[in-house]
C-alpha cells in the first residue's frame, strides 16, 4: 500500500461527492474495494462481485462496516486502519449494515455502487474513477501481466492431443494460484470447436488437432485478459491468412486507443481493418472488447460508445474471425499503447502499425 495512491484515490471520491451534492458513498463491490484500497480484497467467494465488508466514505471520514467474522481480517491482513479507516463491526447474527452506514453518514444523502436502503445508486459514476490508473497501479499491472501471460503459455506448451479441456482448465488454474490469481473466466476448445463457439466454456472433449486458451485472471483487483492457440499439426494457408488478419486488426484497434480520443474512433478502425483484410461481416458474431481494469470489461465498445480514452486506462480488444481470435491487454498511453501481456515464450509475430511496432504471440506448432 502507497500512501500516496490511497490519497489520490480518496480525493478523487470526494471530488465526485461534491459533485453529486453527497455527504457520503458507500463502497462494497469488489472491483472498487479493491481500487479503493490499492488492491485489498473484500471477498469471500471469488466469483461473486459483492463483497463482505463496506467502505464508507465521508468528506472527512473514512470507515469500514462488516460483521464480526471479517473484521479482524480488515484490521489485520487488508491494514485498512493504516489507510485510515475506522472499523465498525455487528454480530453476524444481527445484521446492522444499514443502520451503521446511516448513523455514520450522518445524513440521507448517500450514495453507493450497488442497490442499497436509503442511499442513490451512483455504480456508473463510480466507475471511471478507476480508468486513469496511477504509477503504482501501472506497476502492478504489469507484474499482473507477466504472471498471465507465462500461466498461460506454460500450460498452452504442456497440452498433448487426448487431453480434455477441461484439465487444460485445470492446469492453467493451478499455475495462476501458484502466483494467487483468480481466474474468473476461462476457455478451452478443441478443434472445431474454435470455430464453432465464440465463448467456448470447458467440456470433456478431448483435443486432437488445435486447441484454443483464454483467461481473465486477477491480482490485486487488476485484471488481464488474453488468449493463446495450440496446433499438431501445420498450420494450413486459410488458418495462418485468418490468423494474420486478426492480429492485424486487434494491433489496429490497439494503435488507434488515443488517450483524449474518442474510443469508438478505435473502434471503427477495427471495422475498417476487417474490411481491407477481406472478413467485413466477423465483427457481428462477436464483440470486439474494451476498456479493462477492475472489471472484465469496464465498458464494450460499439458505434455508440461515448466514452473517451483515458491517460493509463487499460483496454482489451478481442476481434475475432471463425476458428481465430487475438487478445492481449494493453494500457493507452500519450507516447503509445504499452503491452501488458507480451508473449513471454511462445513464438513472436512483429508488425507495426499507426508508426507503433508490436510483438504478438504466434500460433504454437508442437
Amino acid at each position: 500500500m502507497v500512501k500516496a495512491e490511497i490519497q489520490e484515490k480518496k480525493r478523487r471520491v470526494r471530488n465526485l461527492l461534491s459533485e453529486l451534492s453527497l455527504d457520503a458513498v458507500y463502497i462494497k463491490t469488489q472491483s472498487n474495494f479493491s481500487w479503493l484500497t490499492g488492491g485489498g480484497l473484500n471477498l469471500v467467494g471469488i466469483a461473486t462481485e459483492m463483497g463482505v465488508a463496506g467502505l464508507l466514505i465521508t468528506q472527512n471520514k473514512e470507515y469500514v462496516i462488516c460483521s464480526n467474522i471479517e473484521a479482524l481480517r480488515m484490521e489485520e491482513e487488508e491494514k485498512l486502519p493504516e489507510q485510515g479507516y475506522e472499523i465498525f463491526s455487528f454480530p453476524w447474527y444481527n445484521d446492522q449494515e444499514a443502520s451503521l452506514v446511516k448513523k455514520l453518514a450522518g445524513s440521507k444523502r448517500i450514495g453507493a455502487d450497488f442497490n442499497f436502503p436509503e442511499t442513490e445508486n451512483i455504480a456508473g459514476k463510480i466507475a471511471p474513477l478507476r480508468y486513469s490508473l496511477t504509477q503504482w497501479e501501472v506497476a502492478r499491472y504489469k507484474t499482473v501481466g507477466y504472471l498471465t501471460a507465462t500461466a498461460i503459455e506454460e500450460t498452452a506448451q504442456s497440452i498433448r492431443p487426448g487431453d480434455k479441456e477441461c484439465e487444460i482448465i485445470g492446469r492453467l488454474a493451478q499455475r495462476l494460484w501458484a502466483d494467487r490469481l483468480d481466474y474468473i473466466t476461462t476457455f478451452c476448445a478443441a478443434d472445431e470447436r474454435i470455430s464453432q463457439y465464440r465463448h467456448p466454456l470447458a467440456t470433456e472433449k478431448k483435443i486432437d488437432k488445435r486447441a484454443m486458451l483464454c483467461v481473465n485472471a486477477r491480482k490485486w483487483g487488476l485484471i488481464i485478459s488474453l488468449t493463446r492457440f495450440v496446433q499438431f499439426e501445420p498450420v494450413s494457408g486459410e488458418l495462418r491468412d485468418k490468423y494474420d488478419a486478426n492480429v492485424l486488426i486487434d494491433c489496429t484497434l490497439m494503435a488507434h486507443t488515443i488517450p483524449g480520443r474518442p474510443v469508438v474512433e478505435a473502434f471503427q478502425k477495427g471495422l475498417e481493418a476487417y474490411k481491407e483484410t477481406g472478413y467485413p461481416e466477423e465483427y457481428t458474431l462477436h464483440h470486439q472488447g474494451g476498456s479493462i481494469g477492475y472489471a472484465g470489461r469496464d465498458y464494450k465498445v460499439n458505434m455508440e460508445t461515448k466514452e473517451i480514452v483515458k491517460e493509463n486506462q487499460g483496454f482489451a480488444w478481442n476481434p475475432s474471425i471463425t476458428g481465430s481470435k487475438s487478445e492481449d491487454t494493453i494500457l493507452a498511453t500519450s507516447n503509445g499503447p504499452v503491452m501488458l501481456s507480451p508473449p513471454v515464450s511462445f513464438p513472436k509475430l512483429k508488425l507495426t502499425v499507426n508508426g507503433y511496432q508490436f510483438e504478438r504471440p504466434d500460433i504454437l506448432v508442437i
